[in-house]
């Protein structure tokens, strides 16, 4: 299994991780405030399970090959490891973490590359950390939500000598910007939506600073300030802070940077007005500040200020435009010499395609299906028009945002979903038509041009057919509908909405889910994991493909549900490309459920990889596939 994880900086609210920790002391403190995001390199590794050992090796950056080095997978030689600050003491000091908390094994683990600078205020020992605890909870499937993994590789890096903030593990969120919210032990991370690109260069001042230092002198400014210097610590880390970052969430979201550079450079000016005076060996920082002011930068800048802990270790800068980023970095390291990092914050992954699987025979709809399709089955919308059931699929897809549909068919059935879609009907008739059905014709054309078929030329199961459209969707993610289901919001949004706009803020691939009574859940593809927010978003933790009732009273509970009720798959996806991998391993390995090659059993394969969501539905589902339900659907849709 392969693993990345990049650094991370702070663009605002260094030195709030710990400064909010106090809290717990002294409650007139202000909670701590800061926003991260991961940079564009970081550390790379291949892992896999060992029986009874860490196996550990690596490539500096500077391209130095180092062991294999091996620890017993026991505590005492992991804790000795840890404590020693040696090379490979991060990673140690989190399998020590693992050891003692899990029931795990040993790991191997190679990291074949590093393109992060070490000890450049971008988290590298972090990101080591991250990856470690992650990799123990792939490995092993310890089922750890991103604030879990977290937890594990901060107590891993505590272990050490190392003496981080919890600010640091949010490496472990990736490229995605965090405000994260600490309130004496508590923390509190939400993922930024930004909405444009923003660009960033972040250089290394090739000077010196004592980290330790700083963080001894400004922590003495806390839990209770003695004079006027450690009051402004303590306003410039609480309630300054606190607007400051604020601010910056709204500019983040628009993706103003001009305003947004604004607010670094006041920040800066703010640190330099408090904080110096606590620890102005450290802080009065002449490179950094020099570099800030340096004349011939500031026409293609928008603002800049210091990174990490401050001092003269690191800068960043942000610009308006991908062309100004170029000439900050070529002017930096030409006049200065001074290595650059180039840094862009898009936008969350954007979901263009969706796949409507519509090629089984509806065998339990015979002899209708003979006739016709059941996707092809009328149901009457709530505006009283009767419309096949694929095509209220169809425009919930193109509603929602997807630019291309996707309909997976039988050969035999080709003609008849293509002439729906792309023919228009003989003129006599469409002239007999009122009005208002003449342009819901012209729609139908309309929405025809988006929508592409793919033949499934032999019926081998759900996965089987997921799998054929692999080349059709390339390496994006995408929106799954079933056929046989149609869909109701209860919202403004409609339910393929809800699942983009989770999956765009999180990045995790999402399934909808819906809360079923226990004698229903033998149909259904059934989820369990933990809550993330609210009760509406949940850490996906295991998928069971219609699960018996005994299993599910046993592994499937929801925490704070009823014991007599579980959630089920909704009918509606957004899936990572990574799992056509594991559909074709499936294929390859011709492993097979109940016959045939299903999707549940690669869901989860990708949920214990990359993670997965599910998302309560707030709507309803509407199920075709059998008579019973398909009467339901008719005397319930429209209402």
């Amino acid at each position: 299994m392969k693993i990345f994880v990049p650094g991370r900086i702070c663009l605002l609210g260094e030195h709030s991780d710990w400064a909010g920790g106090y809290r717990r002391i002294n409650a007139n403190i202000e909670s701590g405030y800061a926003i991260i995001v991961g940079t564009n390199q970081g550390v790379y590794a291949d892992v896999e399970p060992h029986p009874n050992a860490l196996v550990l090796s690596s490539v500096t950056p500077e391209g130095k090959h180092i062991g294999p080095y091996e620890i017993p997978m026991q505590t005492k030689p992991l804790l000795e490891e840890a404590q020693s600050g040696s090379f490979w003491s991060y990673m140690a000091g989190v399998a020590y973490q693992a050891l003692t908390r899990y029931h795990v094994r040993g790991m191997v683990v190679n990291n074949y590359m590093t393109d992060l600078p070490i000890k450049k205020g971008l988290s590298s020992s972090a990101a080591i950390c991250v990856l470690t605890a992650r990799a123990f909870n792939r490995i092993y499937d310890l089922k750890l939500t991103i604030p879990g993994e977290m937890d594990l590789a901060y107590q891993g890096e505590i272990t050490t000598p190392s003496r981080c903030g919890r600010l640091d593990q949010g490496c472990a969120f990736g490229s995605r910007p965090v405000l994260m919210t600490f309130d004496g032990d508590r923390l509190d991370t939400d993922e930024i939506l930004v909405n444009k690109e923003l660009y960033l260069v972040v250089v290394d001042l090739l000077a010196q600073k004592d980290t330790l230092a700083i963080l001894n002198h400004l922590n003495r400014c806390f839990p209770t300030a003695e004079n006027e210097i450690e009051k402004g610590v303590q306003e410039l880390l609480g309630a300054t802070n606190k607007r400051i970052v604020h601010k910056a969430v709204d500019m983040l979201k628009s993706g103003d940077a001009e305003n947004l550079g604004k607010l670094m450079v006041e920040a800066q000016e703010q640190f330099n007005t408090y904080a110096i005076p606590a620890c102005p060996e450290e802080l009065t920082a002449p490179a950094l500040n020099a570099l800030l002011h340096y004349p011939p930068i500031q026409p293609f800048i928008c603002g800049g200020k210091g990174v990490g802990s401050q001092g003269d270790g690191t800068a960043q800068f942000i610009m308006r435009t991908p062309e100004e980023q170029r000439t900050v970095i070529e002017i930096i390291e030409r006049d200065l010499h001074l290595p650059c990092l180039e840094l862009t914050i898009k936008p969350g992954p954007k979901v263009r395609k969706a796949v409507i699987p519509a090629a089984g025979f509806g065998t339990r709809l015979f002899p209708a299906s003979k006739a016709t399709k059941k996707e092809l089955f009328p149901i009457i919308d709530r505006d009283g028009v009767a419309k096949p059931a694929i095509l209220l699929i169809v425009e919930e897809a193109i509603n929602a945002g997807i630019e291309e549909v996707i309909i997976i068919v039988q050969e035999n059935d080709l003609k008849d979903f293509e002439s729906f879609f792309n023919d228009q009907i003989t003129i006599e008739n469409f002239n007999k038509l009122p009005a208002h059905f003449q342009d819901y014709s012209r729609r139908i054309l309309e929405m025809g041009r988006r929508v592409k078929f793919k033949i499934q030329t032999n019926q081998d199961g759900f996965g089987h057919a997921i799998y054929c459209i692999r080349d059709m969707i390339g390496n994006e993610p995408f929106l799954l509908m079933l056929g046989d289901h149609i869909y109701r919001s209860k919202e403004e949004r409609s339910c393929a909405r809800q699942l983009m706009d989770a999956f765009q803020k999180h990045g995790t691939s999402v399934v909808g889910v819906r809360r079923t009574p226990e004698q229903l859940i033998g149909s259904f593809g059934t989820v369990t994991g933990s809550w993330l927010d609210n009760e509406e978003l949940l850490n996906v933790t295991e998928f069971a493909e219609k699960p018996t009732l005994d299993y599910a009273n046993s592994n499937l509970h929801i925490p704070g549900y009823p014991s007599d009720e579980y959630l089920t798959v909704f009918g509606q996806y957004i899936i990572k490309p990574e799992i056509f991998h594991h559909l074709g391993k499936n294929i390859a390995n011709n492993f097979r459920e109940r016959g045939e090659f299903q999707l549940t059993s690669a869901l989860d394969m990708l949920r214990q990889a990359d993670g997965f969501q599910g998302l309560v539905m707030n709507g309803e589902r509407f199920d075709i596939g059998l008579p019973e339900y398909y009467l339901e659907t008719l005397n319930n849709y429209h209402k």
